[in-house]
This record gives structure tokens, C-alpha cells and sequence, in this order.
């Protein structure tokens, strides 16, 4: 079979794509026949050696997978060969055939097309997780999404809709906020303009945002923190923007307000259950057609290094996925 690897630790450039053989499955372990796999800001990361898990070199990147199970191992009782499934894998996925533990893989109906599949679990399982589980989002609050054209921005800026904000969409161009325009932001503010701060407090009638969900860091999340509610919770969910920004403690004080990690691999390996009913929400929303993800870019496996540098420079907007 054929996979992109990651030989030594660098940018999308060194990956190669060369013939592997074929995975076995041990026992609990599942190798699925890859057809679809999202490309994700962490790919990035884990390629670089940046990423909070490091596999051994060489691996491949890409966590999040559709296909049809190929094989199962001794013990494997929820999965069959044929079925249709998703993986939520961690790496590996960018190849033609994977091998995971089958506690990490679901199945799905087969109408399910391929790469909405491979692309809806990482952004909306962790935006959801965000605004229900740690923010606590309420109908009628403001939300404020930085990073709003993105992966996990645009399933932020759909779910707070859906959940009942007001939200605010911040972006670094008019063709990206006319992106989240469309996917049901009731507000546009482009963070690229030196005034952007002063835009989100008149929005808000001088307020400030009830929630910030932050995908970008850098130097956007101190304007962001300033301008938030009284009682208001900031969401820190990734640093799109490269640089992990440093916050001085004494704005919560000022604000009263919370500062919270989101870091939804962790919370589905800790929390299964609750993670497993998240995620039946969100397959019930996408199969009624409340949920629109939003593909913008799909190549196949020769071209994983354009995909990940779609994002590393910020050309994307929703997701990004290799065909297989």
C-alpha cells in the first residue's frame, strides 16, 4: 500500500510518499481501507515535533478517517469486515490503509458521504465540547469566534447559532468572513484593521462577548480577553496564529471571568461516555441537516504537502481533505 511518511521532523516538504506493507491486525485492533482523511491544524503540528503526542518516526500523519473496515483482530466484536466507519486515530491516516485500536473506531451509515465523514468529527466534536462542556453556552449570549473561517471556527460559529448565540465572526479578509457570512454569523469583524477591538465593543453595546473561542492565539486573544463581559469565559482551543500568547492574570481579576482549556482528544479518552453522547448529538444534528460542513480544498495522497500548507498559511476555509 502506498503512505505518506514522516522520515525526519520538518515542514510538509520533507514528507515522501513511498509502498509500505500492509498492516495485520493484533488483537483489539482494526485495519480499515482508507477513503477520505481530514487535514488538521495538529497534522501540522505532529509532523514538526510540536504536537502534545510524539509517535515514533516514521509514521504518518492525519487522525481523522473514513473508509471500510478491511480486517479485524481477536476481540473485535462492534466491527465487521464491510463496514463503513470513521477512525479518529491520532496519526496514520494518510495512507491507503490504517491500523488502530477498534476502541477508537465507529461505525457509520454508508449513505454517509466519504469525506464529510472524514472531515466533521475533530471540528465539530471539539467546538461542541468547547461551547457545551466547558463554556456552557446560553441562548441569547454572545459568542465571539476568532478564527471563524477555519476548521473548528465555522463548526464554533454553526453551533453557537444552533444552540441559540448571537454570534460574532472574526477573520483576517472579506473573503473569509463572507465565508462564516454564510454559514450563519450574525456578525462580521475583520481582526486584520487596527480597530477591530473598538467594532466588537460596539457591536455589543460596550458589554463586551459573554464567550471568546479562540483557535488563532497570538496577538489577537489579549484584544479578545479585553473584551469580554462581566463573568464571561474565554475558551483556549489552539494557536493557529503560531505564537502561544502570554496573558496578564490581572484581566480575569478585572473581568471576573474564566480562562478554559479545551482540549477535546483528552476529554473523549477520559470521558467516553459523555464524548459518545456528544457525538450522537452532532451525527442527529448533520443527518437533519442543521449541521453544513464546509469542504474547501481535497487532494489526494501525492499532494499531502500542499494540503497542510493550505493550512500552515491560512488559505483554507472549513476543511481541507485527502481522497484516497
Amino acid at each position: 500500500m502506498k503512505a505518506v511518511l514522516c522520515k525526519q521532523h520538518g515542514l510538509p516538504e520533507t514528507l515522501v510518499l513511498e509502498e509500505v506493507p500492509s498492516p495485520e491486525p493484533g488483537p483489539k485492533q482494526v485495519v480499515i481501507t482508507v477513503k477520505a482523511c481530514g487535514v488538521n491544524f495538529p497534522d501540522t503540528l505532529i509532523i514538526q515535533d510540536k504536537y502534545q503526542f510524539k509517535p515514533a518516526l516514521p509514521f504518518s500523519p492525519g487522525g481523522e478517517i473514513a473508509g471500510v473496515v478491511k480486517s479485524v483482530g481477536e476481540g473485535v466484536t462492534h466491527l465487521k469486515p464491510g463496514d463503513t466507519v470513521i477512525a479518529l486515530t491520532g496519526w496514520g491516516g494518510f495512507a491507503e490503509e490504517v491500523l488502530t485500536e477498534a476502541a477508537k473506531v465507529f461505525p457509520v451509515p454508508p449513505l454517509f458521504d466519504a469525506k464529510i465523514a472524514a472531515t466533521f468529527a475533530y471540528a465539530y466534536g471539539t467546538s461542541f465540547h468547547a461551547l457545551k462542556d466547558r463554556a456552557q453556552l446560553k441562548a441569547g449570549e454572545t459568542l465571539l469566534v476568532l478564527g471563524a473561517s477555519g476548521g473548528v471556527g465555522l463548526a464554533a460559529v454553526q453551533l453557537g447559532k444552533l444552540m441559540g448565540a448571537r454570534v460574532i465572526a472574526a477573520a483576517s479578509t472579506a473573503e473569509k468572513l463572507e465565508v462564516c457570512r454564510r454559514f450563519g454569523a450574525d456578525e462580521l469583524v475583520n481582526y486584520s484593521e487596527p480597530d477591530w477591538r473598538e467594532k466588537v465593543k460596539a457591536l455589543t453595546g460596550g458589554n463586551g462577548v459573554d464567550v471568546v473561542y479562540d483557535a488563532v492565539g497570538g496577538d489577537y486573544a489579549e484584544p479578545a480577553l479585553r473584551s469580554m463581559a462581566w463573568c464571561g469565559r474565554y475558551l483556549v482551543v489552539g494557536f493557529a496564529a503560531g505564537d502561544i500568547p502570554k496573558i496578564p492574570l490581572n484581566l480575569p481579576l478585572l473581568k471576573g471571568c474564566a480562562v478554559l482549556g479545551v482540549f477535546w482528544g483528552d476529554f473523549a479518552r477520559r470521558q467516553p461516555k459523555d464524548n459518545m453522547a456528544n457525538m450522537m448529538q452532532l451525527f442527529g444534528w448533520l443527518a437533519q441537516g442543521q449541521l453544513k460542513p464546509h469542504i474547501s480544498a481535497e487532494y489526494p495522497l501525492e499532494q499531502a504537502a500542499q494540503a497542510l500548507n493550505d493550512l500552515l498559511q491560512r488559505k483554507a476555509t472549513g476543511k481541507v481533505v485527502l481522497v484516497v
